[in-house]
């Protein structure tokens, strides 16, 4: 699986939390309001963004399995949570307080590229991962789909990215550049050839199949002057990729790159998905 560094993690994990549909993630509130206590599966957790932006959401008592490939994450990740708490207490099962909230977590190194079963094994009342599953083949979410359908689990899935990008001032070459940039996107992340932005249209179709009722609504960036830092990473990081696929000239990658740097401001389309099965 293609890797992210904890820095660029903490660089977008404010935009991540503000892009969250309010209106969904308070459908998923009301789903576990009546629970004294909840189990959490987070799936490519990366420095553990997803725990902190849902936690104070859900039930006062929470156990949250955290789960990623690189090691170097999860010890980012168990450093950014003790951080994060009014109260931590470290051992191998790490017990955080925040508010009214009393944590359990746990992590666990784990290769998601040959699914996620493995993972979802055990007591368990939510799967929730932010960011991943445009990574993901369409095979991978249709095999993943069928795993959570198996056990009825319900699924959070936030902040897959949808392919819209508008940046502020527009540029002559924005249209080439994002359709070279969606055709790198498609290559294979360790996952097979990359969903991309069909990923939450596909894990969708492929959840309603196997009898879930599924909700998706729009969670964009929408970055300014308070993100400029984001923005340049953003710019560096899309000229990069569609300097990999050889169909744009350099000169023109480089001009984009040098006006998106300094961009105003930019809109980046994402997408938020719950689906729960039908009856449960």
């Amino acid at each position: 699986m293609s890797g992210f560094s904890a820095e660029w993690l903490d660089l977008r994990e404010s935009a991540d939390r503000a892009a969250r549909n309010p209106a969904l993630r308070e459908t998923v509130a009301r789903a576990f309001a009546d629970r004294e206590s909840l189990t959490i599966v987070d799936l490519a957790c990366g420095a553990g963004s997803n725990l902190r932006g849902l936690a104070e959401y859900l039930p006062a008592r929470q156990k949250w399995f955290l789960i990623d490939h690189d090691p170097a994450l999860l010890a980012a990740a168990r450093a950014r949570l003790i951080a994060w708490a009014e109260v931590a207490e470290e051992g191998e099962t790490l017990l955080l307080s925040k508010g009214v909230r009393r944590l359990e977590v746990e992590f666990r190194t784990a290769d998601l590229s040959g699914g996620a079963g493995a993972a979802l094994e055990g007591k368990i009342d939510l799967v929730t991962s932010a960011a991943f599953f445009d990574l993901v083949s369409a095979q991978w979410l249709e095999a993943f789909a069928e795993q959570i359908a198996a056990r009825r689990l319900p699924l959070y899935a936030i902040l897959s990215y949808s392919g819209e990008e508008r940046w502020t001032p527009p540029h002559a070459d924005d249209a080439g550049m994002l359709a070279a940039f969606h055709r790198h996107q498609a290559r294979d992340k360790g996952f097979g050839p990359a969903a991309g932005p069909r990923a939450a249209e596909l894990l969708a179709r492929a959840l309603e199949r196997f009898g879930y009722s599924v909700e998706t609504a729009p969670s964009p960036w929408r970055l300014g002057a308070a993100e400029t830092a984001l923005i340049a990473a953003l710019a560096e990081g899309s000229a990069a990729a569609v300097a990999e696929t050889g169909e744009v000239a350099a000169e023109t990658i480089e001009d984009w790159r040098r006006v998106r740097r300094a961009a105003e401001g930019c809109e980046i389309g994402h997408s938020d998905l719950f689906a729960r099965a039908k009856g449960g």
